[in-house]
């Protein structure tokens, strides 16, 4: 299986919380990176999904995982995959 191009930046934020900026795809053959990157770091995460082109449901299950200990930035694109897999009910989304 191929992976698809998917890269993950960590820094940490002004109030000591973590952000983790993801860009390119997120699908079946790389969504345990993501899933990796997310709980390698200790505590609430801000996930920044605005470079983020295309989003499968391998990556959404991810997010629906970890939905307790995440927030959301995200453009128009995803915005709307993420209301209607119902994930914005459940963790707070910042769009840009």
């Amino acid at each position: 299986m191929t992976h698809t191009q998917l890269t993950l930046t960590h820094a940490r934020t002004s109030d000591s919380g973590a952000l983790l900026t993801v860009a390119g795809e997120i699908d079946m053959s790389n969504s345990g990176t993501l899933a990796d990157a997310i709980d390698g770091v200790p505590g609430p995460v801000v996930v920044d999904l605005t470079e983020v082109e295309y989003l499968d449901s391998a990556g959404l299950n991810v997010l629906f995982a970890r939905a307790d200990r995440i927030e959301l930035i995200t453009g128009p694109l995803l915005e709307r995959v993420l209301t209607v897999s119902g994930l914005t009910r459940l963790v707070t989304v910042r769009s840009v």
